[in-house]
């Protein structure tokens, strides 16, 4: 896998907006918190904003590092199993 696209979030937060756009033409989302893992399948059934937003933001305002987004997915946070599961 190649990435299109580096962003460090220590330099560079992503608030709700920039999420946003992220989020355009996204059906899934993995978002991983520890060893909780929370799916969402935006096209099936799509979460209230509140739920996605409070997996996918960190303590600092920002989008949970590591992200990455492969092709209509986007995995966000770290749980190895999991990554492996799903990019493997």
């Amino acid at each position: 896998m190649t990435a299109r696209e580096v962003v460090d979030a220590r330099k560079d937060k992503l608030g709700k907006r920039e999420i946003a756009a992220i989020l355009r033409g996204t059906n899934k989302i993995h978002a991983m918190k520890g060893k909780r893992v929370v799916e969402f399948d935006l096209k099936r059934d799509p979460p209230v904003e509140k739920d996605l937003y409070e997996n996918l933001i960190g303590p600092t305002g920002s989008l949970r590092a590591p992200a990455v987004r492969s092709g209509k997915t986007l995995v966000v946070g770290f749980n190895e199993e999991h990554w492996q599961d799903v990019l493997g």
